[in-house]
């Protein structure tokens, strides 16, 4: 099989005849003005004004021998290549409309000097026609290669109607409250961090770290830590992530194993390099550990000690507030009777709902929520979505995945309401805005970020970011995203963030932080952005508008930091949970910022 590449079509008519000749300058503009705005042009990713949305800004003007040389070697101009196809005299009638509307003068002179150059990188084509051997699989490929394609043929993967499962909590053990380790400050502001133990090594040799769990409290206003409650040692397990009651009156941090490895396809044949604490299983998915069900702890806030053992039928992997009343969770594995996905009421400790991934129609990673729906990040299926596959890729042992999504349910009727495709391998996190019309998703497997606009599913942007993306946070105007660039499932460590402007999508700095942060997040003054280093066992604290490190908190023994929950105690002394992984929470609005003083 054999395929020409054509790169120019031949001219068809004079354009510069119809400036002030056969035709009219008017009739070039509206051949310009309708070549624009036809279904797969400009405008889709440079704005009806040409001010730059996906792509940059074209008010500037370019030449149509500019836009040629896109056309020529830009991949994401294939499409426009494939439905569009234009011509010299296309070419000069969109150069011609772009200029003029953006005020720009486009004399007799530049027409004619365009349609030379034009004819010259024309002929200079015709000597580059090139006949290619393709192979069937290579065609098979150049069909997959446009994301367009996924969206076309996106069939729905979750079962229709309500997906709501019950399960029964079980109080496995209580334990005696024990001493307050802290006492909070009326009108104060503190964090809680939940630390794991070894997993990722800490890039100072004199550092010993902890082989326990621990709950650290610090004051958030002068950022040290204050005190650290151990867990003991037969009731610890892998951390990852911290949560607390609405009311800042318990902490929940993972317990110790029940149940048996439930070990996904691929994981025992890992590649080179990638095996062991320091690869697979020290990025967090892999090792029979994380594949195995395990407790949950319910921890009182103020002695820093478990008082409940629960069995809620899954391993807890991430976790946050849902309404100011209740607990969104979702788990690494489930029991067979178990959910993936839960909302539990912490004043009970019942489960009031759930889902199992299965009934999504693929395996959960994890999820969010704005508070009115649950967005599920879901891969497809054991074979090819977990983070062995991502280090697959990387090793280039995969040559390319199924579709990756997002679940969109209703936590009132427990029915699926929209599947988001976006673009990238291997997603693990989401953003949501606050007027909930945007998500973005970092991908860890692409190393890339997509901009999807939850009203019609649309791809506004997708943007490189560092290897391994994982946490991302937007300020507190939402006009940049901050993606931490954790080195996740790629058998390497980041230590950067990816600054983002969010109506563009394009990258504005590259903020060094420290190794393995795995979490970003907009604090509750809505001045800083603080980021947790799973490899130092540190928290990095930087001023939101200039980027500049303004601080560092370490761990106690440097245990490793997950997630990060900010808790005020107001003139009572009354707590609540102001900010955690998934917002802010009980009315507080980052760009008015919370004041308090000690």
């Amino acid at each position: 099989m054999k395929y020409k590449l054509i790169f120019l079509a031949t001219i068809i008519i004079n354009p510069i005849n119809l400036y002030g000749q056969d035709g009219s300058w008017e009739e070039l503009l509206e051949r310009g003005r309708q070549l624009y705005f036809e279904d797969v042009s400009c405008w889709v990713c440079h704005g009806d004004n040409a001010e730059g949305r996906v792509g940059p800004s074209l008010q500037y003007g370019p030449s149509p021998m500019l836009m040629q040389d896109q056309l020529d070697s830009n991949p994401q101009m294939a499409v426009v290549v494939a439905e569009l196809n234009p011509d010299i005299d296309d070419l000069i009638a969109l150069a011609s409309y772009i200029s003029h509307s953006n005020g720009h003068e486009v004399t007799r002179s530049d027409l004619q000097g365009w349609q030379a150059s034009l004819e010259i990188m024309a002929a200079n084509k015709e000597d580059e026609d090139v006949d290619f051997f393709l192979t069937e699989r290579d065609m098979l490929v150049m069909q997959i290669q446009d994301f367009q394609t996924v969206i076309d043929d996106w069939q729905r993967r979750a079962k229709l109607g309500s997906l709501k499962r019950e399960y029964e909590v079980e109080v496995i053990e209580t334990y005696e409250l024990g001493d307050a380790k802290f006492s909070p400050e009326p009108n104060s502001l503190y964090f809680y961090e939940n630390t794991g133990g070894t997993g990722r090594r800490v890039y100072d040799a004199s550092i010993e770290r902890t082989s326990l769990n621990q709950v650290v409290v610090g004051n958030a206003t002068s950022r040290e830590v204050i005190t650290s409650g151990k867990i003991p040692q037969e009731l610890t397990g892998a951390v990852h992530t911290t949560v607390l009651s609405p009311d800042g009156k318990n902490v929940y941090i993972i317990g110790p194993t029940t149940g048996l490895p439930q070990m996904t396809q691929g994981v025992t044949n890992v590649p080179a390099g990638m095996s062991g604490m320091s690869g697979m299983a020290g990025m967090g998915v892999g090792s029979s550990v994380l594949r195995s069900t395990a407790t949950l702890l319910k921890v009182d806030a103020f002695t820093l000690q478990p008082i409940k053992q629960l069995a809620v039928g899954g391993r807890m992997h991430h976790a946050q507030i849902f309404q100011d009343k209740y607990i969104l969770i979702d788990t690494f594995v489930s029991d067979p009777d178990g959910l993936d996905i839960f909302l539990l009421d912490p004043a009970t400790d019942k489960i009031i709902g759930g889902v199992k991934s299965e009934d999504l129609g693929g395996s959960n990673y994890t999820a969010f929520t704005d508070d009115e729906f649950i967005y599920v990040l879901m891969q497809p299926g054991n074979d090819g979505g977990s983070i062995v596959s991502a280090a697959y890729t990387a090793s280039g042992q995969h040559a390319a995945w199924r579709p990756f999504w997002v679940a969109k349910i209703d936590p009132e009727t427990w029915e699926v309401v929209a599947e988001y495709p976006y673009r990238g391998y291997r997603g693990d996190w989401i953003v949501i805005d606050n007027s909930g019309e945007n998500i973005f998703v970092p991908a860890a497997g692409s190393a890339n970020v997509t901009k999807v606009n939850t009203t019609n599913g649309a791809i506004e942007w997708s943007a490189a970011v560092g290897m391994g993306p994982y946490g991302a946070t937007l300020n507190a105007d939402e006009t940049e995203l901050w993606v931490a660039n954790k080195g996740e499932g790629v058998g390497g460590v980041g230590r950067t963030i990816t600054v983002i402007d969010v109506a563009s999508g394009q990258q504005l700095e590259t903020v060094f932080s420290g190794y393995g942060v795995d979490h970003v997040l907009l604090s509750p003054n809505g001045k800083e952005m603080w980021a947790t280093s799973n490899s130092e066992g540190r928290i990095y604290v930087f001023d939101a508008t200039t980027r500049e490190q303004i601080k560092i908190i370490d761990m106690p023994n440097r245990g490793n930091a997950h997630g990060l929950v900010w808790v005020y105690y107001d003139e009572q002394g009354q707590g609540r949970v102001v900010r955690d992984q998934g917002n802010f929470h009980n009315g507080i609005n980052p760009v008015e910022g919370l004041t308090v003083g000690n």
